[in-house]
């Protein structure tokens, strides 16, 4: 799902909407795996109808727990980087957001371990004049591309036009 057009001001366009990396579903992938095994090897036993429908009940509520709900959190979490802002939204049914104007920005930074460097993802720091100061976002996808979008994007709001001549 992407960034919703009509949130988006007059001249602003969109240059990134990122959700977080998909590692974060990693986990959520291997229990549905371990759910979905355990589940037909307990269906196919011979345990009688009602235990059937106990199991199946039982599975469907972690089935819910435990892959659809974070499958909901990472699909409503947006990273969201336009021409004039840095946007973060997330929540399923209720909703949080922060927007930081470029204008604002006086540092990004990024951080990654190895073992994100090596899945091409990480941690960026975005630093701002204001009373909140500092916003950490993890989970970002190529965050060293991001860093840089985003820096471009600051340098180039930073730039005082130059006067047009008649």
């Amino acid at each position: 799902m992407a960034y919703p057009q009509k949130l988006l001001g007059e001249h602003e366009t969109v240059v990134l909407d990122l959700h977080p990396h998909w590692k974060v579903m990693f986990l959520p992938f291997v229990e549905l795996l371990a759910l979905l095994a355990l589940a037909g090897f307990l269906l196919a036993q011979d345990f009688g109808s009602t235990t059937n429908w106990s199991i199946i009940g039982v599975g469907v509520l972690l089935l819910l727990g435990l892959f659809v709900v974070p499958l909901l959190k990472w699909r409503t979490t947006h990273f969201v980087v336009t021409s004039e802002r840095v946007v973060m939204r997330s929540g399923v049914l209720g909703r949080s957001g922060r927007d930081i104007p470029l204008a604002r920005i006086n540092d990004v930074s990024f951080q990654h371990t190895f073992f994100e460097r090596l899945l091409g993802c990480g941690t960026l720091v975005v630093e701002s004049a204001g009373e909140r100061g500092q916003v950490t976002l993890t989970e970002i996808p190529k965050v060293e591309k991001v860093q840089r979008v985003v820096y471009d994007l600051v340098d180039k709001a930073d730039d005082p036009q130059p006067p047009t001549s008649l």
